[in-house]
């Protein structure tokens, strides 16, 4: 399994671009699945439902199924949040798994910038991005530099990083 990160600061488009190479590269013939990091308590369940029921009462793992899809929700309490290699290896096989956040981790990335956030490039800092999508013109930077809605050309360069052809 292949992984490939999509990191920049907060409102700089990762979550748009994860969609649209998703879907560029589903369209390609190759499977992926997707891990998005949050550094905020995140709820996924509602209050009122069975599974957050079952979870508030105190259940460590509640798995919820459907005839559409089933999803596994896993309560810490209060034990470290587990690294994004466990996290990974409880993932079903596929071709490429696309990872939105985790800037410190050492998988390679591509970097979203938006101009108007006044944000500076993380790329001339973190050796592990080979790239930036930007919304503007980017000067001195050793990586490539597309623009942010250039999803083709995006798909191209993380595929061939990967060796997975185009």
């Amino acid at each position: 399994m292949k992984i490939y990160g999509v990191t920049g600061w907060k409102n700089t488009g990762k979550t748009g671009l994860v969609e649209r190479l998703v879907t560029q590269i589903v369209r390609r013939g190759l499977t992926v699945s997707t891990v998005k990091h949050a550094h905020h308590d995140t709820e996924t369940d509602h209050p009122g439902r069975d599974s957050f029921r079952h979870r508030a009462a105190g259940a460590t793992e509640v798995m919820l199924s459907s005839p559409l899809r089933w999803a596994l929700m896993h309560e810490l309490r209060d034990t470290p949040e587990p690294p994004l290699t466990e996290l990974l290896a409880r993932l079903s096989p596929v071709d490429l798994v696309l990872i939105e956040g985790y800037k410190a981790a050492d998988h390679p990335k591509i970097e979203t910038h938006r101009a108007a956030t006044g944000c500076k490039v993380l790329a001339g800092s973190n050796p592990t991005i080979r790239a930036v999508a930007s919304d503007t013109a980017l000067e001195g930077l050793l990586q490539p530099v597309f623009h942010l809605d250039d999803t083709t050309a995006i798909a191209d360069f993380i595929l061939t990083d990967l060796g997975l052809s185009p």
